[in-house]
């Protein structure tokens, strides 16, 4: 599994709209791209001049074919049409998980029961 995380710098009289015209784009990928678990582009509650950024793909093939297709073309387009002015945006290999909160319910950083 690979996680996508990270932030998106825009003006913030910008965003909202930013936000709303790449809410048909984030369906088209999660509807339509095979491997797309999670593809989230939404508002950091803090700052307003911040996107959050989160995307979970099954593995790097289904995740370089998004590259390359065209709702991650038109995503980019929307974002620089809407004046990004950052980005720290990371991928991260995911070789283990679990729930959060053991059977207990507690909530622990461990990955073992």
């Amino acid at each position: 599994m690979i996680i996508i995380a990270g932030t998106i710098s825009i003006p913030a009289e910008r965003r909202a709209g930013c936000l709303e015209a790449s809410i048909p784009l984030q369906a088209a990928t999660r509807n339509d791209e095979p491997g797309c678990i999670d593809y989230v582009f939404t508002a950091d509650a803090v700052r307003d001049d911040i996107i959050a950024v989160y995307e979970r793909w099954s593995d790097a093939a289904c995740l370089e074919a998004h590259f390359l297709h065209e709702n991650y073309m038109n995503m980019r387009d929307t974002f620089g049409k809407h004046g990004i002015t950052g980005a720290d945006v990371n991928k991260y290999r995911v070789d283990a998980h679990a729930p959060v909160y053991n059977s207990k319910m507690i909530a622990t950083a461990s990955f073992d029961e």
